[in-house]
């Protein structure tokens, strides 16, 4: 993250030169390529019955939802599901922390891509009091014996941290305040992380000490730069997966057949149909 210098300004980005940022069309043809990566990664998994579980943490604004909306827009939402858990409710408060997400976890041939986990423990419960000392230190014991379990029964687990500059999450905190579409990611909770951003800080390093194994390490994603976060991110994962293209059985389309010219279909006026808006569109346009 950096440390702080007087004036107030992180120490990483002293001196920086501006990054060249991606042209549009090749992002565009990358992010095409990574995806259709993606499509042969559902398969191997549906076929072999892999399990395969992903892990997105880091600031709020640093881009986890964007990177994950790319890579499951061309899968099967029975094969790969997002995970993102509200709240926990007085029950759950109640249960073994970790409860509530193993009933996530994916069963053979699935893949869980978890927008935020368990590790909200260690970030805004930490900082925001949510939890006690005492649970915030248990937690920091028994993850990685967790996720050592986990491994050990074949879980394919990957963890993924989005580092982004305070300067470009306050930029995109206001960029939402008048966005119609994005107004709803702007929660006073997200309010709290400018003011405590040192706190989040302390709380994220002291994670790393403990849950940053050999095992299960954490790769960082630097997020200024959402387009290239995005690339980054899944160029890294599909190269630490094994996985390989699946033969499949060849579809052929039947010829049309030949209609008996029996059927009939019933008038329209019998059917609820939906108003035809794209034409009142046209003709305000013309």
């Amino acid at each position: 993250m950096g440390t702080k210098k007087p004036n107030g300004k992180s120490g990483a980005k002293a001196g920086k030169p501006k990054k060249r940022k991606i042209s549009p069309e090749v992002y565009e043809a990358e992010i095409f390529r990574l995806q259709t990566e993606f499509v042969k990664l559902q398969e191997w998994v549906r076929h072999t019955g892999a399990r395969v579980v992903i892990v997105f943490e880091g600031r709020d604004a640093a881009g986890k939802g964007g990177t994950i909306k790319r890579i499951t827009e061309y899968l099967s939402p029975r094969i790969a599901r997002i995970a993102a858990l509200p709240a926990p409710s007085d029950r759950e408060r109640g249960q073994w922390y970790y409860q509530r997400y193993i009933a996530q976890l994916p069963a053979k041939g699935e893949i869980v891509l978890f927008d935020r986990s368990w590790y909200n423990r260690a970030g805004v419960e930490k900082v925001m009091g949510f939890c006690t000392p005492q649970e915030h230190s248990l937690f920091l014991r028994q993850t990685p014996i967790f996720e050592q379990m986990l491994i050990e029964d074949g879980v394919l687990l990957r963890k993924y941290w989005f580092s982004v500059s305070d300067d470009e999450q306050l930029r995109r905190f206001k960029s939402r305040l008048n966005d119609p579409v994005r107004q709803w990611k702007l929660s006073p909770m997200d309010l709290e992380s400018v003011y405590r951003w040192e706190d989040y800080s302390r709380a994220k390093d002291e994670m790393m000490v403990h849950t940053d194994t050999a095992a299960s390490p954490w790769y960082v994603v630097e997020s200024d730069i959402k387009k290239h976060a995005r690339l980054n991110m899944m160029a890294h994962l599909l190269s630490t997966l094994e996985y390989e293209d699946v033969e499949h059985s060849k579809v052929e389309l039947p010829e049309r057949p030949v209609l008996s010219g029996n059927y009939q279909r019933p008038p329209r006026e019998l059917s609820k149909y939906v108003d035809d808006h794209v034409v009142a569109l046209m003709g305000d346009a013309e």
